[in-house]
């Protein structure tokens, strides 16, 4: 085969789609094309960062200017990713879709840092006032709000671990997403449910205990 033959890029596990073979030949160092190629994928990945934070509105407590400088700064990000993982692009999916993960991957680590950033973990009137819903709490039971909500207050404040009340604030509470909490502790998936799962499950033998909820409520 002649040199100008040669594909511009090494080859990838798999037969690539066409698409994603003419991403990877207009991202090579030496392509022609790479910087209207690299503006295009920025503008993919913004499209993406913009759409994963509207998904997470309920959650998210920024607005305005503030959330299309976090979206522009995700899509800066996920694009200096990318092209620092061209490499590891396998072609086990279209190149679109790779490119995305690593967009909502930012806007999730972003959003964590919003969160972390936050002094403390206390919990204001709104957060305690959607606690019964996010506690699993059944209706007849939020009923009770006035004195269940000041004893679950209690439990997260004084039973749980420092360690379990941060991590029941930040995932049942805060809504903090939980790539966002694995990257800041460097842990793992397993260890953050396991620890928000024991916190809940502590909660509810306390509440139990104290005669705010029926026996069958230990059942997590």
């Amino acid at each position: 085969m002649r040199a100008h033959d040669e594909p511009a890029v090494p080859p990838r596990e798999g037969e690539l789609d066409p698409e994603s073979a003419d991403w990877l030949a207009s991202l090579a160092p030496h392509a022609t094309n790479r910087a209207a190629a690299l503006a295009r994928l920025h503008r993919l990945v913004l499209a993406a960062a913009l759409t994963e934070l509207g998904r997470r509105q309920a959650g998210v407590t920024i607005t305005g200017p503030e959330l299309d400088d976090l979206a522009h700064q995700a899509a800066d990000d996920a694009l200096m990713a990318i092209i620092g993982k061209l490499e590891t692009f396998a072609g086990r999916s279209k190149f679109t879709t790779w490119a995305y993960k690593f967009a909502i991957l930012e806007v999730s680590s972003k959003l964590g840092r919003h969160f972390w950033q936050r002094p403390g973990v206390a919990l204001d009137v709104e957060q305690w006032d959607r606690l019964p819903d996010r506690f699993g709490l059944t209706p007849e039971e939020a009923a009770q709000s006035a004195d269940l909500l000041r004893a679950v207050r209690d439990c997260v404040e004084h039973v749980l671990t420092e360690h379990q009340r941060a991590m029941f604030v930040a995932v049942v509470l805060n809504g903090v997403p939980l790539d966002a909490v694995v990257a800041r502790l460097g842990t793992n998936r397993n260890a953050v449910y396991k620890t928000v799962f024991d916190a809940r499950r502590k909660i509810r033998e306390t509440l139990v205990a104290d005669g705010y909820l029926p026996e069958e409520a230990r059942r997590p």
